[in-house]
């Protein structure tokens, strides 16, 4: 796969339309979670996605810069495509996005809010549950840190 990353100002309007289209289709439609994706956070944000042939996004995550969510680094809107998946997209699009953190905030530790079903995808990273679970959008949702790599 192809990786592309680039800071908000830098997106497309065409790219950034797909990119918030794949984000609807699976957190608001097919977990059917009507919430308030966009956040502001975007601006802030780099954006880390591979597009098919056809230029539709199959990956997605947004990484955050320490101070905007969290005192740490952070890595959310993680999705894959319905058309990916089962391949080992979800964790090469992790990897990479925790690859491109460190370079982009050395010595950073990084702080994700991950549903809660995913918890053993999270810790085979690194990450460590911290606090007790929660409801977000009437989903549980737990709060993970991974320590700085450095």
């Amino acid at each position: 796969m192809h990786w592309t990353l680039l800071p908000f100002d830098d997106l497309s309007v065409k790219t950034l339309y797909e990119l918030l289209r794949l984000r609807a289709e699976v957190f608001v439609v097919e977990q059917t979670c009507p919430y308030q994706d966009l956040d502001r956070t975007d601006f802030f944000s780099w954006h880390l996605y591979s597009l098919n042939d056809a230029m539709e996004p199959q990956a997605y995550a947004r990484l955050i810069p320490p101070g905007v969510l969290y005192a740490e680094a952070s890595i959310g809107r993680v999705v894959t495509s319905s058309s990916v998946r089962g391949q080992g997209v979800g964790r090469e699009l992790f990897a990479v996005a925790l690859q491109e953190a460190e370079r982009l905030w050395p010595r950073q530790p990084v702080r994700i809010m991950a549903q809660s079903y995913l918890l053993s995808f999270y810790t085979s990273y690194g990450f460590i549950p911290v606090g007790a679970e929660f409801l977000e959008d009437g989903i549980p949702h737990i709060y993970l840190l991974r320590p700085s790599q450095s």
